[in-house]
């Protein structure tokens, strides 16, 4: 499953993983905050990156100001 659709949108799943992204954060450190198997981490990252959404600092990665907008105009919620 994709995080980000065919349509360009995110997904849930991508929009949990970006928020968790907000700070940097290790693919083990974003796998762990959202109870998500490391494997489907690393996917989303590499699609991620991809659409320049987040980029590598070190052995974190953040969200980019693109990455930024994006998560801007979503009405994200933690329970």
């Amino acid at each position: 499953m994709a995080c980000i659709q065919s349509d360009g949108s995110l997904s849930r799943c991508g929009e949990l993983l970006l928020l968790a992204m907000w700070e940097p954060a290790t693919p083990e450190e974003v796998a762990k905050d959202c109870a998500v198997p490391l494997f489907r981490v690393r996917s989303a990252i590499r699609e991620f990156v991809g659409a320049g959404l987040i980029e590598k600092k070190g052995d974190a990665y953040a969200l980019t100001r693109k990455g930024v907008r994006r998560m801007e105009g979503l009405d994200v919620k933690i329970h």
